[in-house]
């Protein structure tokens, strides 16, 4: 079972791309028109793309989010969001997107959110920790404050 793995298996908080969250988890964004990085394979992947991404050697889910857009199917995305951050005490996790910034960012802040960074914080929180340029969008932050107020901080 996941959660009796040990935390080693976790990214490099100083790896390229890691967000650590204040709760010490980490999760790496990137964008898929870039090499993979580096180092160690994602163990578990949610790939925010408007169509189908090709097949990985890893464990992966697909949320269909267009570009500079907001996800399909938001109770799909409240779900990858809730089971990537408890992966994400034991697991490798990777979120990506085209550029890795706008729906990467976005996944990112929500994802900051269920690990209990206000909401209000949650955007600069990710643009300070992970890139200047996340969540590009006016309607990508008001899906931020929306996910929030929906109740899915851990406390």
């Amino acid at each position: 079972m996941a959660e009796e793995r040990e935390v080693a298996e976790t990214w490099d908080p100083a790896g390229d791309g890691v967000l650590a969250l204040p709760s010490g988890r980490t999760v790496r964004g990137r964008g898929l028109r870039r090499p993979l990085p580096d180092g160690p394979e994602p163990q578990f992947a949610v790939y925010l793309l408007g169509k189908e991404p090709p097949p990985v050697p890893w464990e992966a889910r697909w949320l269909p989010w267009p570009d500079f857009r907001l996800p399909k199917d938001r109770a799909l995305a409240r779900e990858l969001f809730t089971e990537a951050w408890r992966r994400s005490a034991v697991e490798r996790v990777e979120f990506a997107c085209g550029g890795g910034r706008g729906r990467t960012g976005t996944a990112l802040a929500c994802l900051a959110v269920v690990d209990g960074v206000p909401a209000a914080e949650a955007v600069a929180y990710v643009r300070r920790h992970y890139d200047r340029h996340a969540v590009e969008t006016p309607w990508q932050r008001r899906y931020v404050r929306a996910f929030a107020s929906q109740g899915h901080g851990t406390g």
